[in-house]
């Protein structure tokens, strides 16, 4: 019997919510098993549709996203999610006939003229784990994925995201099936059941402590996960670098949606000498972008009250322990909380013994901290875990280049931040700590398919000869396989 159909009632909370949640769940496991897997016109339909929901409600979405943050810029809202979820679906539907097409593997000489190909299958059913920080791609993506491969779907959004995920729940049940496509509420007991489904896939986006929570439950059903977490990230400061230029594209890397973001530069690592200058620079850059009014429109509030407090105390406590803190406005306008605006800070001085330096910050607080030479700053990155990832600024290729080779993370941008997320033609995944798994492009295609490898056999192959009685005849054999090896 297919595990999946023979889930066990007593894995679930006992609830309206999450019983609703288990007989969705096997009504999309049986449509899947029982159904051939859509070929590509019907894949193509369920992108189309997905974009139709897009494009149909993308006011509506800005709005819903904007409520739950308190304030979230609409510019932000339009550029780092509704455009790239446009431009993911556009790239599965032009590349999408070729990445269905059985691949040709070539076969050992042995074996001919045998043919082997490579043939992909979807998996079944997808479970998402959404996060509430870029609520539209982050859900949104992985989805592309998982349905070009012929896959259905079901989402969990964040409970963090009431507006977007009740949205979200409204117009896709408007436009498919329940067994194609399947958005559950966001109460507490179905997202701790949710894990516990055996999916044939589950995508996890959100903070490492979580996601080894969904690993182990995973873990339990054998479901293969895609966890997409985050880390510090750090930017290196090469002694090459142009200062100017790179300060201000890491604190536009930084403020970015006020730094909720998993990718954001999470410290910056710079020569000694020129720490105080940089950060001066940094400062002078976040002022021209966002100004010094917690009203500007283009700042973007922090998602809630608790993460607000837990800002506040990382900044207090790197205060505690001696660093000095640089921030372009004053912090004590009652504005900034009021519209739980945060105002963008640098820590200078941090240490070891801070917590800004012991977990990920995950919002507009950068600390810059003073390395002796490249070497340095490599060990310093490299006695961490491996990050989400890494930005590298300077001119110096052969520097460059060590740093590219002794270190290892998810992604790397080169003088500049965040647009390695961008390239639709690469993957987008962690690494140890902050990930495992990869999608974006074909490489969702990939993630989210089963390539089984399927061996033609030629009715003039000699492979009979394997076959006892043994003889003179596997002496032959061996002395030419012997040979071809």
């Amino acid at each position: 019997m297919d595990r999946a159909l023979d889930q066990t009632p007593d894995r679930f909370p006992a609830s309206a919510a999450c019983h609703a949640l288990a007989d969705a769940f096997h009504a999309m496991i049986a449509r899947s098993r029982a159904e051939a897997a859509p070929d590509l016109a019907g894949r193509l339909d369920r992108l189309a549709r997905l974009r139709t929901v897009v494009a149909d409600n993308e006011e509506r979405f800005r709005q819903a996203i904007s409520a739950d943050f308190g304030h979230r810029s609409a510019v932000e809202t339009t550029i780092a999610e509704a455009m790239m979820v446009y431009g993911e679906i556009r790239h599965a539907t032009k590349h999408l006939k070729s990445w269905m097409a059985p691949q040709r593997i070539a076969t050992a000489l042995q074996f001919l003229p045998a043919r082997n190909r490579l043939i992909p299958q979807p998996l079944g059913v997808v479970g998402i784990i959404a996060p509430w920080n870029y609520p539209l791609q982050l859900t949104l993506a992985p989805a592309i994925g998982a349905m070009a491969a012929g896959n259905r779907v079901i989402i969990k959004p964040s409970e963090l995201s009431p507006h977007f995920s009740a949205l979200l729940k409204e117009t896709v049940a408007e436009r498919f099936d329940a067994t194609e496509v399947l958005v559950t509420g966001v109460e507490e007991e179905v997202a701790k059941a949710f894990a516990n489904l055996p999916f044939d896939h589950l995508v996890f986006t959100g903070s490492t402590r979580v996601g080894r929570l969904v690993a182990e439950a995973a873990g339990r059903n054998l479901t293969p996960v895609t966890l997409e977490l985050g880390g510090k990230s750090p930017a290196i400061i090469d002694a090459s670098a142009d200062l100017n230029e790179a300060a201000e594209r890491i604190a536009y890397g930084k403020l970015l949606n006020a730094g909720q973001t998993c990718i954001a530069p999470d410290y910056v690592l710079a020569p000694e000498n020129l720490v105080q200058a940089f950060a001066e620079k940094v400062r002078a850059q976040m002022r021209r972008m966002f100004g010094t009014d917690p009203s500007n429109k283009d700042y973007t509030s922090v998602i809630s009250d608790r993460h607000y407090a837990r800002l506040e105390e990382l900044v207090a406590d790197a205060a505690r322990h001696g660093a000095r803190i640089l921030q372009p406005a004053r912090p004590d306008d009652p504005n900034w909380k009021a519209h739980r605006k945060f105002p963008p800070t640098l820590i200078l001085g941090a240490n070891e013994a801070m917590a800004v330096m012991q977990e990920e910050i995950f919002g507009p607080v950068l600390p810059v901290l003073g390395t002796r030479d490249a070497n340095e700053a490599i060990a310093f990155v490299n006695g961490r875990d491996r990050p989400l990832a890494l930005y590298w600024f300077g001119k110096d290729r052969s520097a460059r280049d060590e740093v590219l080779s002794r270190t290892i993370s998810g992604g790397v941008t080169i003088n500049d931040c965040l647009f390695h997320f961008a390239q639709v033609n690469q993957p987008m995944g962690g690494v140890g700590a902050s990930g495992t798994g990869a999608y974006h492009g074909e490489w969702g295609f990939r993630t989210f398919s089963k390539l089984k490898p399927v061996f033609y056999r030629s009715k003039f192959n000699r492979l009979a000869d394997l076959y006892p009685p043994y003889g003179g005849k596997i002496a032959r054999l061996e002395k030419m396989m012997r040979f071809m090896s």
